[in-house]
């Protein structure tokens, strides 16, 4: 059995600051309720058994700390590898501007598409296909360094991190809301995910993907610690 839990960040701002969408371009470190988000989400892979032997995150701040905090309430030491498949989306124009500004130039139907179905507003600087194609290798990387006497090709992860992966394992990944939404792609059943689920995680929450009798499933999705 193998498990890939994905993590999204917690919190950048407090409760004076005033929220914008914060995208591949600004690197902000977590406040201290961010702080207490990661500190709880460790506690919840500790007490549910989902230690992770290896930790992915993106080369952002904000994840990164994010997944320190929580590997050390784990007890579970360990380095986490920053990839930049992981990284955040850039927003473009929209980039640090307030949702009324964002959803004054593109409309709340566009907002409502991306939070629904995924489907990128005009403007931003991401390609999704490339974004499903990075999670699907990503996953089949995960299964290979299981089983490395079937890997003929060169790794897709880090030889470091994919040397500690055993035949029943845990991979956490810790990134930003819009990259994490695609990660379900891997089950080939998106359009059925997001129509049965609320396809954005919460700030500090958590989703569950098991490889499971030859097939991704999701087994939850944005559990709150």
């Amino acid at each position: 059995m193998t498990l890939l839990i994905i993590a999204r960040h917690g919190n950048t701002f407090g409760p004076e600051d005033t929220p914008t969408r914060v995208g591949a371009r600004t690197d902000l470190p977590l406040v201290e309720s961010g702080r207490d988000q990661a500190k709880k989400l460790g506690c919840y892979l500790k007490d549910h058994n989902f230690v992770p032997e290896v930790t992915y995150s993106s080369q952002l701040k904000r994840t990164i700390e994010t997944a320190e905090i929580a590997l050390k309430q784990t007890n579970f030491p360990q380095p986490v590898f920053p990839l930049n498949i992981f990284n955040e989306i850039d927003y473009g124009p929209d980039e640090n501007q307030t949702e009324d500004n964002v959803i004054a130039r593109i409309g709340a139907q566009a907002i409502k598409e991306w939070d629904e179905k995924a489907i990128v507003p005009e403007g931003w600087q991401f390609n999704p296909d490339e974004c499903i194609q990075n999670w699907k290798n990503f996953a089949e990387q995960i299964l290979l360094d299981c089983h490395p006497e079937q890997s003929e090709g060169s790794h897709y992860l880090t030889q470091d991190s994919s040397a500690s992966l055993q035949n029943d394992n845990i991979v956490l990944v810790v990134t930003s809301n819009g990259i994490a939404r695609f990660a379900p792609h891997i089950t080939d059943h998106f359009d059925s995910f997001a129509d049965n689920n609320k396809i954005k995680l919460s700030t500090g929450a958590l989703g569950i993907l098991e490889f499971s009798q030859n097939k991704w499933i999701v087994k939850d999705w944005n559990i709150k610690p």
